[in-house]
């Protein structure tokens, strides 16, 4: 009594090595120091392993097979595709592009539905979710870091993002093993980059799950996302596997109309079941889940097809594949009520605005403000604009949201007062007859023809090459200018660029809105 034993064994293996005898005070003291390593080394280890991975380039498994190895014809292939496609033109936020994943010479007609309708979409960030075909497991694999490799170039993976939705106690960790040979991710990589620019990825495999480990996904994801609306999520899926290519169109009818009603809780069922095919089903329905929360419900078939279609082999006894593109969206008419500002929302903006110049003309330091209103500290972009006796006196603001509403305010308010090069630093005394008007501006989108730009109603961006520049709405009220003198101003005057140039083809043209309001008079376009 009051004596035990330590026995000492091998890290690698159960040889004892000897044994010590001690009191219960001091094996309790040993015990926990004995825990404590084990738990550090197992740390250390697994850390280790997550940054060994997350340090690397991932190469290419799927060039060569599914889609040409050559980077020139890889891309003259996708621009082929992408001028083929013929999407209709959808009205409000896309969030997610449900794309098939087979080799381009069967699906990619159908996957540039999709791509196109998304070209030049300001996203930052896209999530990629695909099935696990090679390499069983359960759960969810989210690749954390590092870069993946196609022949185009190197994508950066959003580390960030993904160090938020990794949870190992929801069954959402990092498995290796099952990305070494899958394509499902990878097919889709070369048409985002042929589409976007300027953006990192988040890939994550999908393998067997039960329902609450994909609404645990989508709950991670919808809380990372938050109220960005510069994300774009990708689910990679083909539909229907058969030897007949009849059965394959009958199923794949039957899976379309599950997928329009958008209940992914349904569709779960029916894949348990076998009612319904979709080869990448799992992913699909963390997809919706994942939509539902953010408040994307509209789901709109592009386009669907199966391989006996594409090489013109129907014939009974045929491996037959069906592929679909889809997209689910949020209409104007509810992207219009989430962005629109309360009147004591607007004051809090102003409030914050002007108590960030204050104290930064007085000290040089900038506050600390805390928000919890949801609409405040949603991702948006804004200009803060500052007039003393109706003359501007400094215009600053971020295009495109990349922080909370009030910090955007907060900082571009502080912009508008010291960093605007066209403007001395503004002093505490004349700050004191300064008004300050707020734009809080909806996501940018690129147009084709000036058909669709608004005046006085739309903002607008014009980038050419390296080149840019912006106006925001109230400069056509303001100035008084017609559209083709708005457009010529921003060229020359904004962008460096010649007058004219917002005619040339190549000149991307892109269109905002804004809800503007000032503190004298307090008002709301």
């Amino acid at each position: 009594m009051g004596e035990r034993y330590i026995r000492i064994v091998e890290l690698s293996g159960s040889n004892p090595l000897g044994s010590i005898k001690l009191k219960n005070s001091e094996f309790l003291i040993y015990r926990k120091m004995i825990l404590n390593f084990a738990l550090s080394f197992w740390i250390l280890m697994f850390g280790f392993r997550i940054f060994c991975y997350a340090q690397e380039t991932k190469e290419p498994n799927a060039a060569g097979q599914f889609y040409p190895q050559d980077k020139d014809s890889l891309s003259r292939q996708i621009d082929n595709l992408l001028q083929r496609a013929a999407p209709e033109e959808i009205k409000g936020d896309i969030f997610c592009l449900i794309s098939p994943h087979a080799g381009y010479g069967f699906s990619g007609q159908t996957a540039a539905f999709g791509y196109k309708l998304i070209h030049a979409r300001p996203y930052k960030t896209v999530i990629v979710i695909g099935p696990s075909h090679y390499y069983g497991f359960n759960g969810v694999s989210v690749y954390p870091g590092g870069k993946f490799r196609t022949p185009i170039g190197d994508l950066e993976i959003d580390s960030d993002f993904t160090k938020k939705i990794i949870d190992p106690a929801q069954n959402i960790s990092f498995i290796p093993q099952c990305f070494d040979k899958e394509h499902s991710l990878e097919v889709q990589l070369p048409f985002l980059q042929k589409v976007l620019t300027d953006f990192k990825l988040v890939p994550i495999l999908v393998g067997d799950c039960d329902f609450k480990t994909l609404s645990s996904l989508a709950e991670g994801l919808a809380k990372a996302i938050g109220q960005r609306k510069d994300v774009l999520l990708v689910a990679s899926t083909d539909l229907t596997h058969s030897y007949d290519y009849q059965e394959t169109e009958l199923i794949d009818k039957l899976t379309l109309g599950y997928l329009e009603k958008m209940s992914p809780d349904e569709i779960y069922a029916k894949l348990r079941d076998g009612t319904i095919q979709i080869c990448g089903g799992f992913p699909v329905v963390a997809a919706m889940l994942t939509a539902k929360k953010l408040s994307y419900d509209k789901l709109k078939l592009l386009d669907y097809t199966n391989s006996a279609e594409v090489t013109r082999r129907k014939i009974k006894g045929i491996w037959t594949v069906g592929y679909a593109c889809a997209i689910i969206y949020a209409g104007e008419s509810e992207k219009s009520k989430e962005t629109m500002l309360t009147t004591n929302q607007k004051k809090r903006l102003l409030e914050i605005a002007r108590k960030a110049i204050e104290e930064y003309l007085a000290n040089g330091k900038r506050l600390d403000f805390k928000e919890d209103d949801p609409q405040l500290t949603s991702i948006s972009g804004a200009f803060v604009t500052l007039h003393n006796r109706r003359e501007l006196r400094g215009c600053i603001g971020n295009i495109i949201g990349q922080k909370p509403l009030f910090e955007t305010v907060s900082d571009m308010a502080i912009a508008s007062a010291s960093g605007d090069p066209r403007f001395p630093a503004l002093s505490q005394e004349e700050f004191k007859e300064v008004d300050i008007e707020i734009s809080v501006l909806t996501p940018l989108k690129r147009i084709t023809g000036i058909d669709e730009f608004q005046l006085g109603i739309h903002g607008v961006l014009v980038k050419s090459g390296f080149s840019q520049g912006v106006f925001l709405p109230q400069v056509a009220t303001e100035t008084g200018w017609s559209k083709e003198e708005f457009l010529s101003q921003l060229c020359a005057h904004k962008a460096g660029l010649s007058p004219d140039a917002w005619k040339d083809a190549k000149t991307e043209l892109y269109i905002f809105s804004a809800q503007v309001f000032s503190e004298n008079p307090l008002s709301t376009s």
